[in-house]
């Protein structure tokens, strides 16, 4: 290794060492931006924020920072690099897909109304719209999922079944309890015509 080179590296290790003690001097002065660096939430929040699923006054707010401090939190190159590998985590877990869809999904509400309230859409549209609005907005027994409810279904064959739905709860008018499909009741009839004599009484 010639004089030049070993100069450069010597540089290079002075350029990197002063750069540390800067962070550590950094950390040092202010040990709750410290403390918040290894704090997941912390973390996941500014992931959040690098993905447009929250907002800079958002995380500011919440974790009561300032000005400076979020300056500081910028140059610090160790929490970058911690916040992007939460990225790519929550990319691969699915995490962040879901959260944006859902940021989505809060506009739904809206865009259904406007197409409800325009008179110049096809009443084709404004009727699927405002099936979905009280999808959305359900409650009770339409809204509970199917772990809360029961459900038994009987084949008696030849495309004949019998069918009861029930709350798992006791809830009021819960309508769809011991729903009996139509296509059941000529089966039945015929079963009943068989156990009849002439007279109408069962035998």
């Amino acid at each position: 290794m010639d004089d030049a080179t070993t100069q450069s590296e010597i540089l290079r290790l002075r350029q990197e060492i002063t750069r540390l003690q800067a962070q550590l001097e950094a950390q040092q002065a202010f040990p709750e931006l410290a403390n918040l660096s290894k704090d997941q939430g912390f973390i996941t929040d500014l992931a959040r924020f690098a993905e447009s699923i929250c907002t800079e006054a958002d995380v500011r707010k919440k974790w009561r920072l300032s000005n400076e401090d979020w300056e500081r939190l910028g140059s610090d190159d160790a929490l970058v690099r911690t916040i992007e590998d939460e990225k790519i985590r929550r990319i691969r877990n699915g995490t962040h897909a879901r959260e944006k869809a859902q940021q989505v999904f809060v506009e739904t509400p809206t865009v259904l109304g406007d197409i409800l309230r325009d008179n110049d859409a096809s009443p084709r549209h404004r009727i699927e719209a405002a099936r979905e609005i009280r999808a959305v907005a359900a409650t009770g027994p339409e809204a509970q999922s199917p772990a809360e409810r029961f459900v038994i279904t009987i084949n008696l064959g030849a495309d004949q079944v019998l069918r009861f739905d029930k709350s798992v709860t006791p809830v009021a008018n819960d309508k769809d309890v011991e729903v009996i499909d139509s296509t059941a009741f000529p089966m039945i009839a015929a079963k009943n015509r068989e156990g009849n004599d002439d007279n109408g009484e069962p035998l």
